[in-house]
Order: structure tokens, then C-alpha cells, then sequence
């Protein structure tokens, strides 16, 4: 079908096609409209490693460059450890512990249709561990900064001060993991070198262990008394006072331009296969008339000689 047929059928439809986008505006503003909103707790967070008195700094004499630190913004170190450490499966047994987010996660499952669908089914409706790992999979965003170190921390909820307290209780989890793990270490290695301090002779030898016994008492003393040994708060955790994901104004600005589109194509698609489907029909009309006038021909022939023959 040329486009100016096209055109022409679609201007001639373009009330039901109205009708048609106005009826998919519908369909998707609904679940839009009816989703419950969340808060958004955030929390701003720097590498320990970047402050001017960095733990990590105190922790090692001389603190090596990793590979590709220069041109490589990926975290390393420490805070690296803090970042997964709030994703872990220990943080998810956490929460679920400490807070309402099995409660939660399980009335969530139990309401609506499908809570009640799950429940003629004899589902499970309630929350574990593996469902607040995956919640906190999908709430909790780490964001970089495009021009600085520091990183945003976010964490959707709908009852605010739940967002507030969940964010709050992630990063003090995340921070005393970094702090056990360190002081662990270096607990272990002082019970070490003093074990061989005990048994060792040699001057020299004690003199290098002394060295190194100091070395891991610093590190002790510097986990016990530094604040932020991953990550240091550049802004305390906070809450929005209004619900703000997800972003219906947004969604339905989309879903405004997308259903007029759709439309169209649906409509041009329906056109296109209506005159599809009427071409065989006209080249079969258009061959059984050739047929007809053919044998006409030949029939007015046929009789021309009859004639002739009779005459003669």
C-alpha cells in the first residue's frame, strides 16, 4: 500500500484510533496509579582511604598503589569490603532479625489478588531469609559520584521511618564487618608474635619481631579508636518527607507518548494487512473476467465460420 493510502485510512480511523490509545493510557496509568509509593533513605559515604588521616594509611607503613590506581575508580581496600558486605546474606539475616522487614515482606506477599491466589494454592506466604536477601538485592543502590569519590547510598521503603532505620543499621553492620575482620587479624598476629618472642633467642631476630609486634599493635590500637575504618559519613543518613518512588509524574509522561504511538502502529498494521488480504480477491476478479472475455472471442469465431461455411 503506498504511504499515501496508508495516511489517508489512518486519518479516515483516527477516532477509534483516538479511542485505541486513550483505552492503552488507561491500562497503563492504572498499576501506575495503584503501586504503592516508597521512601528513599539516603546516605553519602567516602573510602576511609581518601581523608587525610585514613585509617588504612595508619594501618600500614607504607601503603602500595593497587594497579591501574590512577585511571581505575572502582573501590578497592576496605571499602570495597564495606560495599558488599552491605549486600551480603549477613546483612539480609540482619535485618530480618533486628527489624519488621520479614513482617513486612510477608503481609506484602499475603494482600491482593495474588496473596489470595497463593493462598488456594497453598503457597508459601511466609518471608525468609532468601526474600530479605532479595529485597535488599533490589532496594539498595550504590551510586558514584561522576566527579568525586564519594558514594550515594539509597534504600527504598514504604513506611518511612523503617527506610531510615534499615539504611542506618546497613551501614553500622557494613562497618563493624571491615572492623572485626581487621582487628581480628591483627589480634591474631600479636598472639603470634609474641608466641615466638617467648621462644626465640636470637637478638636480631627479636629486634625484627619487635618491629613487627608494634607494627600490628598500631593497627589494633588505630580499629579500636578510629570512627570510620571503611567508609566515613559525608552526609548522615536521611528520609525524604514524601513518597517519591516510583515516579509517577514521570511514568505517566511516557506512557503519554508511548500509547498514541502504539496506537498508530497497531492501526497501520491492521491497513496494511486489510489491503493484504483484499489483492488476491481483485487479481482473482480481474482473471476470471480476462477468461470470459476470452471465450467470448473465441465463441464470436466460432460462429463467424459457421456462418461462413453455411453460406458457401
Amino acid at each position: 500500500m503506498p504511504l499515501e493510502d496508508l495516511l489517508r485510512v489512518l486519518w479516515r480511523r483516527r477516532w477509534r484510533l483516538s479511542l485505541l490509545a486513550a483505552l492503552l493510557f488507561a491500562l497503563g496509568a492504572a498499576p501506575v496509579l495503584l503501586w504503592p509509593r516508597s521512601f528513599v533513605a539516603q546516605a553519602v559515604v567516602a573510602p576511609a582511604e581518601t581523608t587525610g588521616i585514613a585509617a588504612s594509611a595508619l594501618l600500614s607503613p607504607a601503603p602500595l598503589l593497587g594497579t591501574g590506581a590512577l585511571l581505575d575508580t572502582r573501590p578497592g581496600g576496605n571499602f570495597a569490603v564495606y560495599l558488599d558486605a552491605l549486600r551480603a546474606p549477613e546483612a539480609a539475616a540482619m535485618l530480618g532479625r533486628d527489624t519488621g522487614l520479614l513482617a513486612f515482606l510477608g503481609a506484602r506477599r499475603a494482600a491482593g489478588p495474588l496473596g489470595a491466589l497463593r493462598r488456594a494454592l497453598g503457597l508459601r506466604i511466609e518471608a525468609d531469609a532468601d526474600d530479605a536477601l532479595a529485597w535488599l538485592e533490589r532496594g539498595l543502590a550504590a551510586t558514584q559520584g561522576v566527579a568525586t569519590v564519594t558514594f550515594t547510598l539509597s534504600l527504598a521503603h514504604p513506611d518511612r521511618a523503617a527506610a531510615l532505620d534499615a539504611l542506618r543499621r546497613l551501614h553500622a553492620h557494613a562497618e563493624a564487618k571491615v572492623r572485626a575482620d581487621i582487628g581480628g587479624v591483627a589480634s591474631r598476629r600479636i598472639a603470634a608474635i609474641e608466641a615466638r618472642l617467648a621462644a626465640e633467642r636470637d637478638v636480631y631476630v627479636r629486634n625484627q619481631l619487635y618491629d613487627l609486634l608494634g607494627q600490628q599493635q598500631r593497627a589494633a590500637l588505630v580499629v579500636a579508636a578510629d570512627e570510620a575504618v571503611a567508609a566515613r559519613l559525608v552526609s548522615a543518613p536521611t528520609v525524604e518527607l514524601r513518597a517519591s518512588v516510583p515516579n509517577r509524574a514521570l511514568l505517566l509522561a511516557l506512557l503519554a507518548v508511548a500509547a498514541p504511538m502504539a496506537a498508530l502502529l497497531l492501526g497501520a498494521c491492521a491497513a496494511l494487512l486489510a489491503a493484504g488480504g483484499g489483492a488476491p480477491v481483485a487479481r482473482g476478479g480481474q482473471e476470471a473476467a480476462a477468461v470470459e472475455a476470452w471465450q467470448r472471442l473465441l465463441n464470436r469465431r466460432r460462429q463467424e465460420r459457421a456462418r461462413r461455411a453455411g453460406a458457401e
